[in-house]
């Protein structure tokens, strides 16, 4: 995060001031905003510079930093959310078993993350890959039935694998 300017190393000619209460005060000169603020025991902080001219408000510059790193963890906390999930089911899964990872995706699903569900062919279930095939739909029409869903990336042959990455509606 890099820190916004204030008091006197604001390099403006005129700025657009707004007070502590959020209320605009119209442009100023800077030493006319500058003397505002120090009236008042506040500093004046460079809000934006990209406008012209530059928004700048009067308020405690520390608990102004403070606001903006409130609001960057809070960013960084509500993006996490997304994450993708696995979930490997085998060739010779039982119908128990894959209720059993069903209710694993739905809750994956109902936490807002993507799934990708993986089925890993080795030796002779490679050549049954058709096979395979079919779980995976299994797995997915078992899944619609409990919830709604979206298929983000179809399912994908490759050698070895059989995958699907599968988001909440």
């Amino acid at each position: 995060m890099n820190k916004p300017q204030y008091n006197n190393q604001i390099r403006a000619e005129e700025v657009r001031l707004v007070d502590e209460d959020g209320q605009q005060l119209g442009v100023f000169n800077l030493p006319e905003a500058l003397a505002m603020a120090k009236e008042k025991e506040l500093d004046l902080i460079m809000v934006t510079d990209k406008a012209v001219p530059p928004i700048c408000k009067i308020g405690d510059y520390g608990k102004y930093l403070y606001s903006l790193q409130k609001k960057e963890r809070k960013n960084i906390a509500g993006s996490k959310h997304g994450e993708t999930k696995n979930i490997r089911i085998s060739f010779n899964i039982s119908d128990n078993d894959m209720l059993t990872k069903v209710i694993a995706t739905e809750k994956f699903l109902n936490k807002g993350d993507k799934v990708n569900v993986e089925l890993h062919l080795k030796g002779r279930e490679k050549q049954l890959s058709n096979v395979g095939l079919e779980k995976i739909k299994k797995f997915i029409k078992l899944l619609e039935e409990k919830i709604p869903i979206k298929i983000e990336k179809e399912i994908k042959k490759e050698p070895n694998k059989i995958s699907v990455t599968i988001l909440k509606k």
